[in-house]
């Protein structure tokens, strides 16, 4: 009976593994950030998952096949997980949706920048273990909440036929960002400080975890400045076609608890007009208005194009500089006269502006 068992697995391995599948137990760990009060590290625990992705060939099929596997895992809820931070040992257990949060305070001083993590399956009879790394930041005047899709990501997010067939046919390798908007986004990590001493990125989507390894090959091949990433809930496979297009109120809980965990730090807010970047950044104003440099939203969409001026009116009512833009080189104009990137660093920066119709500042 015992063989028998262990054949039954043995095929069942092999037919996953055949689909780029793999049920072994997988825990994935994503960017942490924080500081002396309060060090974050996200990750989840899967029974079932995609295998990482080797190939970026360019093949219809080829890329609806690995984007379909980001979307088939069986999560592994209620089992331990712990990592150790300077001879601590931290312990939590998963969601029901595999999902952890390892939290824990230090004592200062910490060492700003990456610092590698392993995060262990514990008292489970698999054994089981998934690296990833933890941010401390270093003391910057500013830091940087960025939108991904349509901010910095070309992804039609307006328009679900487009939406689909980019996510369906591209990879890592072959989706684009804006144009300029990467020179844009290193001129703001070096801004008003020195190279040793970036200041951080945090990219907060609606997108889901699932889209994690996506994100983080993109943003790595590209030369988007390395950051964390909060991203929404882990989806299922029957819940596919609606990736990205829910739960946006949960993206302005995730810039607050940034915002949290950084009370003196102040930030610049970036993101688009393809969906509700604006009424959130409106909120997050509102009720942090001490700690906003500045508001970028991308022209991305016509429609919404009023609306989104109004919405950018009222923030710089409120005394926070914004930039409503649809070419990068507007945005870098825009850091330089506010004082976020400097003048010798623009010189360099300074690109072609393509055929994009210029959009003055609000």
């Amino acid at each position: 009976m015992a063989n028998q068992v262990q054949k039954t697995k043995s095929w069942k391995t092999r037919l996953l593994n055949a689909v780029g599948l793999t049920d072994e137990v997988t825990i994935k760990v994503y960017h942490g950030y924080g500081h002396e009060e309060s060090i974050s590290l996200y990750g989840h625990v899967l029974r079932v998952g995609p295998k990482p992705r080797k190939r970026y060939n360019q093949t219809f099929l080829g890329n609806t096949a690995s984007l379909l596997r980001l979307f088939i895992v069986k999560p592994l809820g209620n089992v331990k997980v712990q990592t150790e931070w300077e001879g601590k040992v931290i312990t939590t257990k998963t969601d029901t949706d595999g999902f952890f949060h390892l939290e824990w305070k230090d004592e200062p001083p910490l060492e700003a920048g990456w610092h590698e993590m392993t995060v262990r399956l514990v008292d489970h009879p698999e054994k089981a273990e998934g690296r990833g790394a933890l941010y401390i930041p270093h003391d910057t005047q500013y830091g940087f909440i960025s939108d991904i899709d349509d901010t910095f990501l070309i992804s039609h997010s307006s328009n679900l036929r487009k939406r689909l067939y980019v996510l369906f046919t591209q990879n890592a390798w072959t989706r684009q960002p804006f144009e300029g908007v990467v020179k844009h986004y290193e001129l703001l990590a070096k801004g008003n400080t020195t190279p040793d001493t970036p200041n951080p990125f945090f990219f907060v989507s609606s997108s889901e975890w699932n889209l994690y390894d996506f994100l983080l090959e993109f943003t790595t091949r590209n030369g988007v400045p390395r950051g964390i990433f909060l991203l929404n809930v882990m989806k299922r496979f029957s819940q596919l076609l609606k990736t990205g297009q829910n739960n946006h109120q949960t993206k302005f809980t995730r810039i607050v608890r940034i915002l949290k965990t950084y009370p003196h730090q102040r930030f610049v807010l970036l993101g688009d007009s393809s969906q509700h970047d604006p009424y959130i950044y409106q909120d997050i104003v509102k009720h942090f208005g001490q700690q906003i440099k500045a508001v970028y939203i991308r022209d991305v969409y016509r429609k919404n194009q009023a609306k989104a001026r109004d919405v950018l009116y009222k923030i710089e009512s409120a005394g926070v500089p914004c930039c409503f833009f649809s070419h990068s080189h507007e945005a870098i104009e825009h850091s330089k006269k506010i004082g976020l990137i400097q003048e010798t660093e623009l010189i360099e920066a300074h690109e072609e502006p393509g055929t994009d119709n210029s959009k003055s500042q609000i």
